[in-house]
């Protein structure tokens, strides 16, 4: 298991809540390889290489456009996490007085909506993917739909746009973890939307029956969530973001002690949290 990067220091120690930046590093840094096999394997399933045209939709700090332009994709991503964001920045854009020199393919970043990701060249996207998987947060659907439809124009007729999700519950040793974050969030002051929500079978064929696109396949990818102490687990799952409306409802030490208290089934003898998961994916054509 590939150790955190980050330094080890509890949200339970201080009262004071976690600022965006550093949960955006405990994402980059901790939580958003969790999701590198379902990268790989929707790229590979795909072809993606030299000649592809990806536009990534909640591309966040950008690991899968990394993947992607090693790949010799050229890559677009787009978030509204500005925070997130400049990380994506730092990985695929580095200074050009660094030695570090520039990724393989070419990258372009874009915060706000995707209609702002249309192509400085005119030419369309051949790719269009969605690697925040839904069905875990009330409106996440619905708000992809609204990214698709900003999005699909954008692309050839034809192309390919893959959407993610959350497999079966029962094949999720996460799933019990994330009910906490439903129950933290059904008191009064939880808001309307972004609040945790158990998953659906079709919740994927639902987003893409609605933003017009026609399935033509899908699969399931083995992803599972390993960290090497409580604290990074407890870090990274909260720098997700499907904890925010418990944290709203409650307060930010009540939903790590939470969090933490779930976890504690996973917890190893080396101190190390392992979480078997399954993703799926459906990819569908424009």
């Amino acid at each position: 298991m590939t150790p955190t990067l980050v330094r080890h220091h509890s949200y339970a120690d201080t009262d004071t809540p976690v600022d965006p930046g550093t949960r955006a590093r405990d994402w980059a840094e901790i939580q958003e390889r969790m999701l590198a096999p379902l990268y790989e394997a929707v790229y590979e399933r795909l072809e993606v290489g030299t000649g592809t045209r990806l536009l990534s939709l909640g591309c966040g700090s950008g690991l899968a456009l990394l993947i992607a332009a090693a790949r010799g994709a050229r890559v677009t991503g787009v978030d509204t996490d500005s925070e997130r964001l400049a990380l994506a920045r730092a990985r695929l854009l580095p200074d050009p007085a660094s030695d570090a020199g520039t990724p393989p393919g070419h990258a372009r970043l874009v915060d706000g909506d995707p209609s702002a990701a249309a192509p400085a060249d005119g030419a369309p996207y051949g790719l269009i993917t969605a690697f925040s998987p839904i069905g875990c947060s009330s409106g996440d659907g619905e708000r992809l739909v609204d990214a698709l439809r900003s999005a699909v124009p954008l692309a050839a007729r034809g192309s390919t746009v893959v959407l993610t999700g959350w497999g079966p519950p029962e094949r999720c040793a996460t799933a019990p973890v994330l009910r906490v974050a439903g129950r933290l969030s059904d008191g009064a002051r939880a808001p309307r939307t972004g609040g945790w929500r158990p998953w659906e079978r079709d919740d994927l064929e639902e987003v893409a029956f609605r933003a017009g696109l026609s399935p033509d396949g899908s699969g399931r990818v083995a992803c599972p969530f390993g960290y090497a102490d409580m604290d990074s687990a407890v870090r990274g799952l909260l720098s997700t973001r499907l904890f925010d409306a418990a944290v709203l409802a409650t307060d930010q030490d009540q939903v790590a002690k939470e969090v933490a208290d779930a976890l504690h089934p996973h917890l190893r003898r080396d101190g190390t949290i392992w979480m078997p998961n399954v993703f799926r994916y459906l990819v569908c054509t424009t």
